[in-house]
């Protein structure tokens, strides 16, 4: 299960148990809408609750990565977990934006706010 929520060029995301390929696309549904009226966008996720993710989410990362690589400034992710941790900056290699992964949400989000107006043309 994920919650969504909308900020003005960010889009936030907490994802709870099994991050499925349902909530998957709910995600890039929610992102392509903000990249369609905004432009470039920060992406916060908050991976702490997260049990796990099927096969199908990864694979689909890789894919909408890729078809997105520049469609980002900043990604925040938040978890404790040093497998998420690692997945998290292997998936850097597919898109541009800066990537960074914290344990503290304070931090994270201090940071996105350090890129707002970054990338406005």
């Amino acid at each position: 299960m994920i919650v969504i929520e909308n900020r003005p060029r960010r889009v936030e995301v907490t994802v709870y148990a099994e991050f499925t390929l349902a909530d998957y696309q709910e995600f890039e549904n929610a992102v392509n809408y903000v990249i369609q009226f905004e432009g470039q966008v920060d992406l916060f996720f908050d991976l702490r609750e997260m049990a796990d993710f099927t096969l199908d989410v990864a694979w689909e990362d890789i894919v909408f990565s890729r078809a997105h690589a520049k469609d980002f400034s900043r990604i925040a992710v938040l978890t404790e977990s040093q497998w998420v941790a690692w997945s998290a900056w292997l998936s850097q290699i597919f898109v541009e934006a800066e990537m960074r992964v914290f344990d503290e949400e304070v931090e994270a989000r201090a940071w996105l706010a350090e890129g707002e107006g970054e990338g406005l043309a």
